[in-house]
């Protein structure tokens, strides 16, 4: 038996370590033939969005480094274990960095499950699926979000055993290991740990005494596409209504500014004069891109110093998210994980705008497409209108924004057609399907 553990842990982490050390142990105890592998020393790029692993080279990334190399071992292993500190509610941004590129290993084409939009099996068989996060203090919302999040990756990816387990850094590391040990013999017992309902996002009643017209939005656009994706398309009418109501409006493109310490520092600097921000984002298996986690983690430890040295005016932040598939519900985890870190940050919270079958936008202006974005068109509108007061997201607006003008069945046939014309281009039409690496017997 193969077992496979991605370790997303940051440097000194003393509770990683211990985490480690028992799933290891116990691993190795019960005849586990184990690799273990601390992502942050793999060279692994973010995911670009592409969908060359789909269409250009299916089944195998476009970027030639470290990912090939983990998901040729993924598909030959009989488990994978996730090790992360749990961030928001959701992964860290080192460990979300290999789950994007985990698509690679299923294929393009949709599939009802359950119901429910989701991409087809490229392999006969996965993985079982063991996620271990640790929290610094109790957090029923957090724990919650996590849970959630790790049956929606077991889902996707075809686990058809799955146990979430959850540490608290206060906890001993005997502890840890019984924590660890019992995870275990859930799996071994065919014990799969439930998955928790989130709710759907609501409005967020804002007090009148607390309402005040905003006078600066920045919207921070999270899709590695930048100026030609739906995020930015999204993002920018509503910006746009915004300008017209007189607030100062700007955008920064997340994937342009990670690696250039003067442009993460002007980020900081226009978030902290800001009155209103905004995230604009595409969903990647189940949650937000890793580059974006990583923005995040980033400006969390900029506000805890600025919080420290100063009073923050009142701030209010909101996203807008989009997904591939046709049902909304699948933006439920990352606009979750977006609360979360609006909440630990000093944000008040102003909701957000969730949209299915994103790729009916395509990047393209809202004002150059035809009457399939009214809605949209019209639930942003209301948005605008609402934020520019200072007020949250009115669910009519939420509604507007998430109504399904295609139907399921019919958006899962155009989408295989779609891909079949995207894979043409290269020539890989009749290897959309193709086995890359050999998997587990």
């Amino acid at each position: 038996m193969k077992a496979i553990i991605l370790d997303g842990s940051f440097e000194n982490d003393v509770t990683a370590e211990h985490v480690r050390a028992a799933a290891m142990d116990n691993l190795q105890a019960g005849g586990w033939d184990v690799q273990h592998i601390l992502l942050r020393e793999q060279k692994i790029g973010n995911c670009a969005g592409d969908f060359f692993c789909w269409v250009r080279s299916p089944g195998l990334c476009n970027v030639n480094d470290d990912n090939r190399v983990i998901a040729e071992a993924l598909v030959a292993s009989d488990l994978m274990v996730y090790l992360t500190p749990v961030t928001f509610g959701g992964y860290s941004s080192t460990l979300k960095r290999m789950v994007d590129h985990q698509i690679q290993n299923i294929a393009p084409f949709f599939a009802n499950i359950h119901g429910e939009t989701h991409h087809q099996k490229r392999y006969i068989k996965y993985p079982d699926f063991l996620a271990i996060g640790w929290l610094d203090a109790p957090d029923a919302g957090a724990e919650a979000i996590f849970r959630y999040l790790a049956g929606r990756n077991a889902l996707n990816f075809y686990a058809k055993k799955s146990v979430t387990g959850l540490i608290l850094r206060s906890q001993s590391a005997a502890e840890i290991d019984a924590t660890i040990k019992s995870c275990l013999d859930n799996l071994g017992a065919n014990f799969n740990t439930p998955v928790p309902e989130l709710p759907g996002e609501s409005e967020t009643f804002t007090p009148k005494n607390e309402a005040a017209p905003i006078q600066r939005a920045v919207l921070m656009v999270g899709s590695p596409r930048t100026r030609k994706s739906t995020s930015q398309s999204l993002g920018s009418y509503l910006l746009d209504q915004l300008k017209s109501r007189s607030i100062q409006t700007e955008t920064i493109y997340l994937h342009t500014v990670l690696r250039s310490p003067e442009k993460m520092n002007a980020l900081f600097a226009a978030l902290d004069a800001a009155d209103l921000v905004l995230l604009a984002f595409p969903i990647y298996v189940d949650s937000l891109p890793a580059p974006v986690i990583e923005a995040l983690e980033r400006i969390t430890a900029h506000r805890a110093l600025r919080v420290r040295q100063a009073p923050a005016h009142r701030q209010l932040f909101g996203a807008i998210s989009n997904c591939g598939f046709p049902e909304v519900a699948h933006n439920r985890a990352a606009l979750a994980i977006c609360k979360v870190f609006a909440q630990q940050t000093g944000f008040k919270w102003a909701g957000s705008l969730a949209l299915g079958g994103g790729e009916m936008v395509h990047g393209m202006p809202l004002t150059e497409l035809g009457g399939r974005v009214i809605p949209i068109k019209a639930g942003l509108e209301l948005a605008a209108s609402a934020l520019a007061k200072g007020n949250s997201i009115p669910r009519q607006a939420q509604a507007l924004f998430a109504k399904q003008v295609v139907p399921a069945w019919l958006y899962r046939l155009l989408g295989g057609i779609g891909w079949k014309q995207q894979a043409k281009k290269f020539g890989a039409q009749n290897s959309l399907m193709r086995k890359i690496f050999t998997e587990t017997k």
